[in-house]
């Protein structure tokens, strides 16, 4: 089967005195016969080109599924009198919510049921889930076509009953009042911002809902919830770089919400109630944030007093409040740690919990009740399986809750993992994070090399089942934490963003060198992989070095920057202009386009490419990953393959049920194993 060819229909502008030309700007017509022909004739012959593997596919399939409890269920999680949990079941998608009654041995109440609520669609997402204070009533919201754009139904737990209440469009977020009557809500703008918030009585139409706020700039972001006490909720309006915060007593919903401290750009904060006051992270003394607190009856900038002054090496990236004791979510050195503070008198000194791994990722679990004295948090490694504990904060007493099962038998000890730090242009020492078999019989290693680096994310070593169908067949996993993310604090972000973005990928070629240097791979044994702005990593790095890699994984990958950062009628692109600039501004219309993939794509010998993109992605639309495909193909030299694989009934995420998105990792690794020519 030849190779879909994308006509060209030429499409010029002039931006800044220079001619900037996009033939396959038609891709944009969502409706048109003709891109949906094309798109479907992109996945006929990447399904075509990968018939071949089909076999080893399946094989992957099975092996990932087989170690996997298809029927498990979550840690239940105690709210009031009530045992919360979701459960799965072998041969269904999604998640069964449930709840048990005044022990966790109580009969079994299911109050939502995704795979019902699924059936019929190719694609079915949650996203509110909220029970009402009394517990009678479930608020939760749901996305049928991965635009990411929800409706909201309220379900009697009582009677089992759907009421008449059905809001659309909404963004995600939702709270209940104090007294169960009243919710709010967001909404999204024609640009899929949220953008307004709302009231909405019980029992009443959408149309009559009550418009409490609306945010006007298009570079804030809207969003609501409660504080840990339920005591108020908490209007959040976010910028990249820029926070403003107001709040209202819970038990007061047609107040009006009070403002925190006026928005300063590049000042963040964040903030939790406890006892009359607000403890408040922020950024307003330093990059790292400081830990504040401040009465709630004067919540003014001017009052905020230092609980944790700022810090040139640790940075605080989140608090977890109880009635008796506060946690701070740290990280040092590339690691997250857990500082626990008593805030009663004779409280243990302030102590964080130890963990005996030299690379791991730890993850707030949770902890809605406030009274509570345990801490609930998420454990992992390279090597070790996703770990849920329970801290007694006064004691100190761990207890193990879960450890994901791996089936079939998993041995750690088999498995080697280590941190290594490569040098990369300007002489910064880059993390990279590896996992490999102890018995691999190739050194140089067939290698899979995977990086993000954008909007301050930490990329954090975790543990993953499916991966283990690459270790055994001699693969080595590596993950370089290059700038843009957070993994080595604030300054590691500020230093891979706007004019600084290229540091980001010459600290990931930085990684693949470092790798073929100390003898784990080689170029012709080397893949890599990301995924959005990590999918923009991917393009940039195989322009610039497409003889350092041999096959590339680009997923819903952000690759016209330039065109896009161009179009503020696009979903994101005003807010997206504090993380790469506006290039209505020359200096950022020079840099963004010396790096933007489809702009630097040249002659050249590229790799092996899967390029996957989702037709509803509202984050990154569909015709980027589709433009990039066709001018790869124009440009190579040689016969590498350059696949498209587009999700037409699905979003950023891809598939949503989980064995559908098995199959689609089952589908890329085995482009990965056959690209690196590793027998099946």
């Amino acid at each position: 089967m030849n190779e879909p060819v994308c006509p060209k229909i030429p499409h010029e502008s002039t931006v800044h005195g220079h001619l900037l030309r996009d033939d396959y700007r038609w891709l944009r017509e969502r409706s048109s016969e003709a891109v949906l022909g094309h798109l479907r004739a992109e996945n006929a012959y990447t399904a075509a080109v990968m018939a071949p593997t089909e076999p080893l596919q399946k094989r992957l399939y099975d092996e990932m599924l087989s170690r996997i409890q298809e029927t498990d269920l979550s840690v239940p999680v105690r709210i009031d009198d009530f045992f919360y949990y979701s459960r799965t079941e072998k041969g269904r998608q999604y998640p069964i919510w449930c709840r048990r009654r005044g022990s966790e041995e109580a009969p079994e109440e299911v109050l939502l049921d995704g795979n019902s609520l699924a059936e019929g669609r190719p694609y079915f997402r949650v996203g509110a889930f909220r029970v009402s204070s009394d517990h009678r009533l479930l608020a939760y919201s749901a996305d049928t076509d991965g635009s990411e754009s929800y409706t909201l139904r309220v379900k009697d737990l009582a009677t089992g009953e759907l009421l008449a209440d059905e809001l659309r469009g909404l963004s995600g977020g939702v709270e209940w009042s104090a007294d169960d009557r009243i919710l709010f809500y967001s909404t999204l703008n024609a640009s899929r911002r949220p953008f307004r918030l709302w009231r909405h009585r019980l029992g009443d139409a959408q149309a009559a809902d009550t418009l409490v706020f609306e945010e006007p700039d298009e570079s804030y972001f809207l969003s609501v919830h409660k504080t840990k006490d339920r005591r108020y909720l908490v209007l959040g309006l976010h910028s990249q770089v820029t926070s403003e915060i107001r709040f209202l007593a819970a038990s007061d919903p047609e107040g009006s919400f009070r403002l925190v401290e006026p928005r300063r750009t590049g000042v963040e904060y964040a903030l939790e109630h406890h006892d009359g006051r607000f403890f408040v992270l922020t950024n307003d003394a330093g990059r790292n944030f400081r830990l504040a607190v401040v009465s709630a009856a004067e919540p003014a900038r001017a009052n905020w007093k230092d609980v944790i002054p700022h810090r040139d090496h640790v940075l605080l990236e989140g608090l977890e409040v109880f009635r008796d004791h506060l946690v701070v979510y740290e990280r040092e050195d590339g690691l997250p740690h857990l500082e626990v503070r008593g805030l009663k008198p004779g409280a243990r000194p302030p102590h964080r919990i130890p963990f005996d791994e030299a690379v791991y990722t730890v993850w707030r679990g949770a902890n809605p009740d406030f009274e509570s004295r345990r801490l609930r948090f998420g454990y992992t490694s390279l090597v070790t399986p996703q770990s849920i504990y329970d801290y007694d904060l006064e004691t100190g007493e761990r207890v193990l809750k879960k450890r994901t099962p791996v089936l079939g038998g998993y041995d750690p000890s088999e498995y080697d993992s280590a941190r290594v730090f490569a040098v990369s242009h300007d002489g910064t020492g880059v993390p990279v994070s590896l996992v490999w078999k102890k018995d691999r019989r190739r050194d140089p290693s067939p290698t899979l090399l995977c990086g993000y680096g954008s909007y301050g994310i930490s990329y954090d070593p975790e543990f993953s089942s499916t991966r283990l169908s690459l270790l055994n067949r001699g693969v080595v996993y590596a993950i370089a934490h290059v700038r843009g993310g957070s993994d080595l604090g604030r300054a590691w972000y500020e230093d891979g963003k706007l004019l600084k973005k290229k540091n980001t990928f010459l600290d990931f070629v930085a990684a693949a060198e470092d790798l073929v240097r100390r003898g784990f791979t080689k170029p012709e044994l080397l893949a890599i992989e990301g995924g959005s702005a990590g999918g923009m990593l991917m393009g940039a790095v195989t322009n610039l070095r497409p003889s350092l890699f041999r096959a590339v994984i680009a997923k819903v990958p952000f690759v016209d920057v330039l065109q896009t950062m161009l179009d503020k009628s696009l979903p994101l692109t005003v807010i997206e202009e504090e993380e790469w600039g506006d290039p209505v501004d020359p200096a950022y219309f020079d840099y963004i386009r010396s790096y933007s993939p489809c702009d630097n794509v040249v002659p050249a010998a590229y790799p092996e490419m899967l390029i996957t993109g989702g037709l509803n992605d509202p984050r990154v639309q569909y015709w980027e990953p589709a433009k990039w495909a066709a001018k790869l193909r124009e440009n190579r030299k040689g016969k590498s393959r350059v696949l498209l694989k587009m999700n037409m009934d699905a979003g950023h995420g891809g598939a949503s049920g989980r064995y559908d998105a098995l199959k689609e990792l089952a589908f890329e690794y085995a482009f990965i194993l056959d690209s690196l020519g590793i027998p099946s």
